[in-house]
């Protein structure tokens, strides 16, 4: 394994499973506020993955709403990329985080954005996702997602290039020497 292994642990795979209700009511549910997502699970992942264990992470079918079956391995690594719009919300988690990044965007980017993608992966219909976006994305966006950015170590403008993102990113980990360029 490379010195600089990293993978992606999403915080999406972490709703709760709602298998118990009918997919009507699973579909009306509010998946933008912090109780959507089971986290004390995933704190207790990310203190098991920094003790150098193997974790066993959910897989979330966003068309259900349910959690499936299996799981997905996942290996400690040098580098786990904690990613999700509630990552910097929990005490619990950012304790695990030496580095905290922010990445916004204007409201027009996020819905066209989410518009694709809920669409593409998700089964949804443009409807569907505007009326979503509208009811619970923005304002639950702007109780508890906007406000985290004040735990960031650097907050990242998602509009940007992604090169260059990168290269501010990998700038303040050099800098804090958690990342040596070219190591």
């Amino acid at each position: 394994m490379s010195a600089l292994a990293a993978q992606v642990l999403a915080l999406d795979r972490y709703y709760r499973d709602l298998s118990h209700l009918g997919l009507e009511e699973r579909a009306q549910w509010n998946f933008d506020v912090p109780e959507a997502l089971d986290a004390d699970q995933i704190a207790r992942d990310l203190a098991m993955l920094a003790a150098g264990q193997a974790i066993e992470v959910p897989i979330y079918d966003f068309a259900q709403h349910v959690r499936r079956p299996e799981r997905h391995r996942v290996e400690p690594t040098p580098y786990l990329i904690v990613e999700g719009l509630f990552t910097l919300y929990w005490e619990a988690v950012r304790r695990w985080l030496h580095l905290k990044l922010f990445v916004g965007a204007p409201d027009e980017v996020c819905l066209v954005r989410r518009l694709e993608r809920d669409v593409r992966e998700r089964g949804r219909t443009p409807e569907s996702v505007r009326r979503q976006y509208e009811r619970t994305v923005r304002p639950m966006a702007e109780k508890y997602i906007l406000p985290t950015r004040g735990y960031a170590d650097l907050v990242l403008d998602g509009t940007a290039p992604p090169d260059r993102l990168l290269d501010q990113v990998l700038a303040e980990l050099a800098r804090r020497g958690l990342h040596p360029r070219g190591a």
